[in-house]
């Protein structure tokens, strides 16, 4: 007999998503179904970010909507895990009382026992660093054509603007055998795309301290995998990124020319004072040996303006290098202090007037490049990864390129999860439109 029913409302990156999952499976294990619905919801968890100020105004705003159901039934257990909750602990319930638990990213594994505890305490705070064995977790994925693997947790890089290393702790790599494990199983579910997720993929196996156990070795491992169509990483650090990653993907049957390498910002001075660990040069020579071994290959970055002391010189170096690049996309983002971390204590912060101009600014160039970079796609043949009818028209489907390019084109729904070649014809900022050739 079901337990009851649970709602998850996931927020912030790969990492949070594929946590939903196990936390997912934790509630299915002791009897609970999924539910839409709030008002039939007996438990509803917000499984949290606090990368920037504001993911946790949205998360604090769309917990405390939830005042008048928990009212109104006061059984409803709310729960709060994640980045956020390892963050704020405590805090959390000064700004929403209504809450029943809070589980940090050390205890995700711990969601049971916090049902079966609450029957004696009114709140629950579960934080600790250590004890966590995530192998032990069971996992319900999300339907659709890609499925996420871990293969490191934390990170040790400590970029004086990240909250990361001190919400998820430092790096620990997953051992190879559990992350082909994983990946068989996931193959064998009918995932035709795995992404494997890391703050820092680059260094996955380096604590490990075992000869021929790194990156590059993971992804021929998994490349030699029967039936599985894409291989896909998220992220790459710069000062961490070699030529033989290249050369990898270049020989590789499943693994996808797409290279998403954050550069954060196109000043030195800066880079520096992010606690980076490269230059804008090492950076460009990177970018130019991807695109000598992999001429079509695409390109992606993040990018942070307004970062503390941040000059106008500054931010014409990061224009530069923007337009030197030619990205295909980039994520852009305003410095947000994270309290915690070194740069939230940097005297010269920028006003947010000036961050919101130089956002916009760099928005427009970004744009403007990303769809020049679409355009040269015109009249080509491409290969499509089918993910499903499109979220914007129902008369159309909606796949990936194996350089993430977002297509849409007519086509059958029983195309989902197939490879299909596709005739570009359009090309916007964000999106391609093409006509299936078969």
């Amino acid at each position: 007999m079901a337990a009851g029913k649970y709602m998850l409302k996931v927020f912030g990156c790969q990492m949070s998503f594929r946590d939903g999952e196990s936390l997912a499976g934790q509630l299915q294990q002791v009897g609970y179904l999924p539910t839409d619905d709030e008002s039939k919801a007996d438990i509803i968890v917000f499984q949290t970010c606090c990368v920037r100020e504001s993911a946790e105004r949205k998360i604090y705003g769309r917990i405390n909507q939830l005042k008048g159901l928990k009212n109104n039934k006061p059984a409803l257990i709310i729960g709060v895990s994640g980045c956020l909750a390892q963050k704020d602990r405590e805090l959390v319930f000064k700004r929403c009382p209504h809450v029943d638990f809070v589980l940090g990213t050390h205890q995700l594994g711990k969601l049971p026992q916090v049902l079966t505890d609450l029957s004696t305490f009114r709140h629950l705070i579960l934080v600790d660093e250590a004890g966590q064995d995530f192998e032990s977790m069971p996992a319900v994925r999300t339907q659709g054509v890609r499925a996420y693997v871990n293969i490191t947790y934390g990170c040790s890089n400590f970029c004086s603007y990240c909250i990361v290393p001190y919400v998820r702790g430092v790096e620990r790599s997953r051992e190879l055998q559990d992350i082909v494990l994983e990946t068989k199983a996931a193959i064998e579910e009918g995932y035709p795309e795995i992404m494997l997720l890391g703050q820092n993929v680059n260094t996955y196996g380096l604590d490990l301290n075992r000869k021929g156990t790194n990156f590059v070795s993971l992804l021929k491992t998994l490349d030699s995998m029967p039936n599985l169509k894409r291989i896909r990483y998220m992220t790459s650090h710069p000062r961490d990124f070699t030529k033989e990653m290249v050369e990898t993907v270049k020989n590789a049957r499943s693994i996808c020319e797409h290279f998403h390498l954050p550069i954060q910002s196109g000043s030195n001075r800066i880079l520096s004072s992010m606690n980076r660990g490269y230059t804008r040069d090492h950076y460009l020579q990177l970018i130019d040996g991807i695109r000598v071994l992999i001429p079509g290959a695409s390109i992606t970055t993040d990018l942070i303006v307004g970062f503390p002391g941040e000059t106008e010189a500054d931010f014409a170096d990061t224009l530069d290098l923007v337009e030197r690049v030619q990205f295909d996309a980039a994520y852009t983002f305003m410095f947000s202090p994270r309290r915690g971390t070194k740069a939230a204590t940097f005297n010269d912060q920028i006003p947010s007037k000036v961050k919101k101009e130089r956002l916009k600014y760099l928005n427009t160039i970004q744009g403007r490049n990303s769809r020049m970079r679409n355009q040269l796609l015109i009249g080509q043949d491409v290969e499509v990864l089918v993910e499903g009818v499109s979220k914007n028209n129902a008369e159309m489907l909606a796949g990936r390129t194996r350089t993430n390019k977002l297509v849409h084109f007519k086509g059958s729904k029983q195309l989902s999860g197939e490879l299909v070649t596709v005739s570009i014809k359009g090309a916007y900022t964000w999106t391609l439109h093409g006509r299936l050739v078969s």
